[in-house]
């Protein structure tokens, strides 16, 4: 049973940039794919990026070309280095198991504390 700590989050400036990290207390090696997810307050969650154990990496239309995620198995820790930060990017930001889809169901039965972006306008 992994445990997921979310951690790197902040108070930034549109435009500028973030890298949160998510660090699993057991190896995520059994988790074909993570992933990085996001809530506002008042919406509903979304998932932003994922990534399988191959490396194989698949994002939202709304982060495309200014998220990264990435995966460090070794080091039981999935990444998401966030650039050009929009206000719209404001939420509270989890790492999760994930569908490939982006539009499939998300997990229901452990989520972490997450992490505050706040991005400023």
């Amino acid at each position: 049973q992994v445990q997921l700590v979310e951690s790197g989050g902040g108070l930034v400036q549109a435009g500028g940039s973030l890298r949160l990290s998510c660090e699993a207390s057991g190896s995520i090696l059994s988790i074909d794919v993570m992933g990085w997810y996001r809530q506002a307050p008042g919406k509903q969650r979304e998932l932003v990026a994922v990534i399988n154990s191959g490396g194989s990496l698949k994002y939202a239309d709304f982060v495309k070309g200014r998220f990264t995620i990435s995966r460090d198995n070794a080091k039981n820790t999935v990444y998401l280095q966030m650039n050009s930060l929009k206000p719209e990017d404001t939420a509270v930001y989890y790492c999760n198991e994930a569908p490939w889809n982006l539009y499939g169901r998300h997990p229901t039965d452990y989520w972490g504390q997450g992490t505050q972006v706040t991005v400023s306008s």
